[in-house]
């Protein structure tokens, strides 16, 4: 029997892979004692994705120092959140979360008897609680509350009272879970501070608060519930991991914003303290790691491939989700899960549905928009006024694109560089090459015609999303129907504002690094 760990590497083992603790002394100090109380807390909104087995890698950490863990599904909180879970559809939820979020754990071997589950309706709406909320509710300014969510509640003009609400319940929380320590990726920061500052005020104590880093997703970015590009599904099908992860970004010897490369550190390293990069023997073999750092260093170097890579991590994770798969193969929960996510595209009773029962609503989320870098520039064989370029966008291979810019942009100025692309147009041949995506660029009005491809804004990843601002929620169609018209539709209210941005109705076009834009061309049009 192994002897229990001793305060400093307890320690070592609640803080590991955490990008910041706040509170290091205090958190020492009551491992000297006692065992630490700590709890994390899930909004029951979107469907929980791969990217959760990062939390609850953690929570076997924390576990194997000896903390009491509690669970928190936050089912209020998900309504508070701009409605993000509708009310009849928040139990249908919440009892998702639950029955999953186990699922996951017990696939990463955590013992549940070990942990506390609550829901936050079980204590939120009682007279104490609702009480405090209205004491904290004295003593905040609608600055603070605003400033305290504005990386988790969703930002929008004119914000809902129920957004500010959100940061306090959070705070409350702690006092009412009887914790040490709260839990959670970096981007809570903001209430964590919010919570340092105003439960002294109420004469509550301030708390730990353990943050771990955000985890780049499939394309680069974060991985989020709402891209259904940059996630797997905890109950993806074997194939659609493997078409998901063969989109991914992993540029050879790139581990910046490497969603492949952070999943292996986040969750599989300290799951299994190794890992196996699969491959043939005319390519070495495989090789056993058993330091990240080790590994990350032969990516850098390009001795391990990206493709090896991620067929590694595809037979690692299907051995994750198999259990999780098989849980939800009965009927019951079968039920459950089409219950609280229903398929947008299904029609109400008593309306007209389409040929092909597909949502009807003519919104730019559905345009596959990314940022793409120009790897090399061609003049068309049988086309002079048409270049055929190489440009990736975080796929395991860079994307044929055929565009008209010869007369307009010169060869240099292409190669090399960022720009937008329109990944889910219909593949159609050009001059006998065939062009997967739409180059997007600004135009002028009058003549002489002059004609700018739109610039990412500086720093963007090759892959990463571009959206319409309030319209980063939607998922994109995975092709555009040419019949349809969708992408002509949208692209009639598509312009370039007088500072040069990129619109949509006035919506700017963005990244999560700022807006899209060109260089001169005020006024003009977009294609």
């Amino acid at each position: 029997m192994e002897p229990a760990p001793g305060p400093q590497e307890k320690y070592q083992l609640i803080t590991r892979n955490l990008q910041e603790v706040l509170g290091e002394d205090k958190l020492m100090a009551i491992l000297k004692e006692r065992e630490l109380k700590i709890y994390w807390g899930t909004a029951t909104t979107g469907k929980p994705h791969v990217a959760y087995f990062v939390p609850m890698s953690k929570i076997a950490d924390f576990l194997k120092a000896g903390c009491e863990v509690t669970i928190l599904f936050a089912d209020l909180h998900a309504y508070l959140d701009n409605m993000k879970a509708p009310w009849e559809l928040l139990e249908l939820r919440t009892r998702y979360y639950e029955h999953v979020i186990k699922a996951m754990l017990e696939s990463i071997g955590v013992p549940l008897e070990k942990l506390r589950f609550v829901r936050g309706t079980d204590y939120q709406l009682s007279k104490e609680y609702t009480l405090d909320v209205y004491r904290l509710s004295s003593v905040v300014t609608q600055h603070d509350a605003k400033k305290a969510g504005a990386e988790v509640v969703k930002q929008v003009e004119h914000p809902l009272l129920s957004g500010l609400l959100y940061p306090g319940l959070q705070a409350l929380d702690e006092e009412y879970l009887k914790v040490d320590a709260q839990f959670g990726g970096v981007d809570q920061r903001k209430i964590f501070t919010f919570a340092e500052k105003y439960l002294p005020s109420l004469g509550y104590a301030k708390r730990v608060h353990l943050m771990n880093p955000m985890v780049p997703g499939l394309t680069g970015s974060k991985m989020s519930s709402s891209e259904e590009d940059s996630k797997i599904d905890l109950l993806d099908r074997k194939e659609d991991v493997k078409k998901k992860l063969k989109k991914a970004f992993c540029e050879p010897g790139n581990v910046e914003n490497n969603g492949v490369l952070s999943f292996i550190k986040h969750v599989l390293f300290p799951l299994k303290s190794e890992f196996v990069v699969l491959r043939e023997e005319k390519w070495g073999g495989n090789k056993t790691y058993t330091a990240y750092e080790a590994l990350e260093k032969d990516f850098a170097e390009q001795v391990v491939h990206p493709g090896d890579l991620k067929n590694s991590v595809e037979v690692a994770l299907n051995k994750l989700l198999d259990p999780i798969r098989e849980k939800f193969n009965c009927p019951e929960l079968k039920k459950l899960s089409s219950a609280a996510y229903p398929t947008p595209s299904k029609t109400k009773p008593g309306e007209k549905g389409t040929k092909n029962s597909e949502p009807e609503d003519v919104v730019p989320s559905r345009l596959d928009i990314r940022v793409g870098k120009v790897l090399s520039v061609e003049k068309h064989p049988d086309a002079d006024s048409l270049y055929v370029e190489k440009i990736d966008v975080g796929e395991a291979e860079p994307r044929t694109v055929v565009s008209g810019l010869v007369h307009f942009v010169p060869k240099e100025q292409l190669q090399d560089r960022l720009v937008v692309l329109l990944c889910n147009l219909k593949p159609q041949k050009m001059r006998g090459v065939e062009s997967q995506g739409m180059v997007l660029c600004a135009s002028s009005v009058g003549e002489p015609r002059q004609v700018e491809p739109l610039d990412p804004p500086a720093g963007c990843c090759a892959g990463e999303r571009v959206y319409v601002e309030g319209y980063e929620g939607g998922e994109p169609d995975e092709e555009l129907k040419p019949k349809k018209k969708i992408f002509e539709k949208l692209q009639a209210d598509f312009h370039i504002s007088e500072d040069c941005v990129a619109q949509w109705k006035q919506r700017n076009f963005l990244t999560k690094l700022g807006t899209v834009s060109c260089k001169s061309l005020k006024g003009g049009s977009i294609s």
